[in-house]
């Protein structure tokens, strides 16, 4: 529970895989089991392997670029198309398709298996992308999103009916405490989030 709510980058799975792997140390001892109660004073160890490389591919895949330059790329992503690659998915996705189209232009900021990569959207979702071809435009473009100067509009079609034509959503969004796959109003591990909507 501790490593998950400091580590929310990682699921609850991939840290009990470090756990019993023995990449865990607690004052200098090996803990196997994610039982153990941590103390005040403990001293927590904990060894993430380099990510697994991948032959990523690119790959001609049309793409619906919106804006073009230099130094970054707008594409709007078709429902249905992974963002990048990961377990059941490695090929067919956004970055297969980036890789193709901007050759050897892509910040590397994320990694092999995420290059230019500086946000994401769902699999099922539609909608405008921004990928970085350098990593000075990564840094400024991610630094835009983390201050929130930028602006993401989303239109989602909902069933029933929804109360108040227009409102605002303040509240922190986090993992879902038991469902890690998915995002949800999170008290203890999330972070601020506002959503104004209109019906």
């Amino acid at each position: 529970k501790l490593l998950s709510s400091l580590m929310d980058s990682f699921s609850r799975s991939y840290i009990q895989k470090l756990l019993t792997g023995g990449n865990l140390l607690i004052n200098d001892k090996t803990i196997g089991k994610a039982s153990y109660k941590v103390k005040a004073e403990d001293e927590v160890k904990l060894f993430v392997p380099p990510a697994e490389q991948l032959n990523i591919e690119p790959e001609d895949i049309p793409l619906d670029v919106l804006y073009e330059d230099e130094d970054l790329i707008v594409v709007n992503k078709p429902k249905g198309m992974v963002v990048h690659p990961s377990a059941g998915h490695y090929s067919g996705t956004l970055v297969n398709a980036i890789m193709y189209h901007c050759k050897d232009s892509l910040s590397g900021i994320n990694g092999e298996i995420r290059p230019g990569i500086v946000h994401r959207i769902d699999m099922d979702t539609t909608g405008s992308l921004i990928v970085c071809k350098n990593d000075e435009s990564h840094v400024f473009i991610a630094e835009q999103i983390k201050e929130h100067s930028v602006n993401r509009r989303y239109r989602g079609i909902v069933y029933g009916v929804v109360r108040d034509d227009e409102g605002t959503i303040h509240a922190p969004i986090g993992r879902h405490p038991v469902d890690r796959k998915k995002m949800a109003i999170n008290e203890k591990n999330g972070k601020d989030a506002i959503t104004h909507y209109k019906v």
